[in-house]
């Protein structure tokens, strides 16, 4: 791990707020004060902190389930979920990568037609296990790619079906019981005291790595590391998650609110979990930091004032990120720098994030565990697949306005968030890498990139919840192909339609600068 630096200034001053405040003692403590007058959604939300203890109890268990699992002969893990319940078991398969010998883990946390053929076309549904993973347990997306891929199995193997699927989920939800009643192979009942977001270090994220072979083991000895090291007895000023905290939070406060992630190859995807984490956690009641995740490498001339930047570099692999840190460093902006040298160090910063983020919302005063502004978007989409129940005919995402009629508003502070309704691969993801140099080079404004529906479960919150700096481009495309989904009333592409038309209306609702635009058929 990386060895800390003397802080500058202003994160010295937020690092002796913090201990004027005993903040470090009350989140230990539990003491909901820090962030809100009231207690809810905090003091049942803060179960990761010990979860690397809670964790280490159920190893055994995880581990004789995946190798069980492994000898049954799945060639592939499914894992069908959005948002918290997916971005960390993400991180940990592009970490890991594929394990000779161990299933290849795939997440599925889209619902966009093309990419659930993908999928679908990718696997053998008879040798494939399907973690189904939400901790509410009622939520929209894996539970309709439950339906269409228990449908798919049922076709391809008649003999218990249910065999083939694992939940992950709170006790006693819906989900809970859906396993029960259709003889899943197994459930997790993860503990019900952590957030979505907070849960990579519990069942949501071991589950999936330990039966693609990961070592989650040394995941967890690095977060009990990291534990001790947060430990309420440690000094303030030598605890690194206050250290960190304190260190974005007071950058963002002197306008420098783009936390921008310059990562190793493997790491990228931790980029992702991290814009939920900071995104969700942070930006609400007008307040917020940006995450800037995979942006494309530009000119250090392209990147502006508002920005500070951690450069999160894997041992051993080389990234054009490195130079880039090195220019910038140089020119004058904030990099803080953090090394991962193995699966220990790796679990050990997921934990320092977790505790980072709790840290940076105490000084922002900001509640760090609620989503107020998510559930708009679900209402509007709920109302726009009623509307479509009632016709044959289906509507199409409104077009509004144009992607230089967006950008000729922009102002210097301002970040361009491209939200696109289409199946990602190497050709969109290009095609959007361009667009964002595009923007960079020429109006000298971060940007960032959020497939739909996951953005929603992510990045959603701060889009709408945080600062009005956002210039917002919605994308969607005419699909040439469209999926059923078993028993029910609407397809997946009526589902994703929906999904987009409602992000317009309560992006607009909320004041957003937003264009939407159709790039026909891919």
């Amino acid at each position: 791990m990386s060895a800390p630096r003397e802080p500058d200034s202003a994160t010295a001053g937020a690092l002796a707020s913090l201990e004027r405040t005993n903040a470090l003692e009350r989140i230990w403590l539990k003491d909901h004060t820090l962030w809100s007058e009231s207690p809810t959604e905090i003091t049942d939300r803060l179960g990761w902190l010990d979860v690397p203890l809670a964790m280490r109890e159920e190893l055994d268990a995880v581990t004789r389930f995946a190798r069980r699992a492994r000898d049954d002969g799945f060639a592939h893990v499914v894992v069908l979920g959005m948002g918290g319940s997916s971005l960390g078991a993400e991180t940990l398969r592009r970490y890991f990568g594929e394990i000779p010998g161990w299933p290849q883990l795939i997440v599925l946390d889209s619902t966009i037609p093309a990419q659930v053929t993908a999928v679908a076309e990718s696997i053998s549904p008879a040798s494939a296990l399907f973690v189904v993973s939400s901790k509410s347990g009622d939520t929209i997306e894996p539970n309709v790619l439950y339906k269409f891929f228990a449908e798919e199995v049922r076709q391809s193997r008649a003999a218990n079906p249910g065999q083939n699927f694992v939940a992950i989920t709170d006790a006693g939800t819906p989900l809970d019981r859906l396993a029960a009643r259709d003889g899943f192979r197994e459930t997790f009942r993860n503990p019900p005291d952590i957030a979505g977001r907070y849960a990579v270090l519990s069942f949501f994220g071991l589950v999936p790595a330990a039966l693609a072979g990961c070592d989650i083991a040394a995941l967890l000895s690095g977060a009990e590391r990291m534990r001790a090291a947060c430990a309420p007895d440690v000094p303030t000023h030598q605890n690194p998650a206050a250290r960190l905290g304190a260190a974005i939070a007071a950058l963002a406060e002197s306008g420098r609110d783009k936390l921008t992630l310059l990562t190793s190859p493997s790491l990228e995807s931790f980029g992702l979990w991290a814009e939920q984490l900071v995104s969700e956690s942070l930006g609400k009641d007008g307040k917020g930091i940006v995450p800037v995740a995979a942006e494309p490498i530009a000119d250090p001339s392209a990147y502006a004032n508002d920005r500070h930047f951690i450069h999160l570099k894997r041992a051993g692999e080389d990234s054009p990120t490195d130079a880039l840190a090195d220019a910038l460093e140089s020119g004058g902006h904030p990099i803080i720098r953090r090394r991962i040298s193995d699966a220990s160090d790796l679990g050990a910063e997921l934990y320092l994030w977790e505790f980072a983020v709790a840290v940076a919302a105490a000084i922002m005063r900001v509640h760090p565990f609620n989503q107020p502004d998510v559930q708009r978007a679900k209402d509007l989409a709920r109302q726009a697949l009623d509307s479509m129940e009632s016709t044959t005919e289906r509507p199409r995402p409104p077009l509004k306005g144009s992607i230089p009629e967006l950008l000729s508003t922009a102002n210097p502070g301002d970040y361009l968030a491209i939200l696109a309704y289409l199946r990602q691969t190497p050709r969109t993801d290009d095609a959007f890498s361009a667009l964002r140099a595009s923007v960079m080079n020429e109006r000298g404004i971060a940007t960032t990139l959020g497939y739909g529906p996951r953005y929603l479960h992510s990045t959603g919150q701060l889009h709408k919840g945080g600062k009005n700096n956002i210039i917002a481009l919605i994308v969607t495309e005419r699909r040439s192909q469209d999926l059923e989904i078993p028993g029910g009333p609407f397809t997946l592409g009526h589902l994703s339609d929906a999904q987009a038309t409602a992000d317009l209306q309560a992006l607009t609702d909320a004041g957003r600068r937003v264009a939407s635009v159709d790039i026909g058929e891919l």
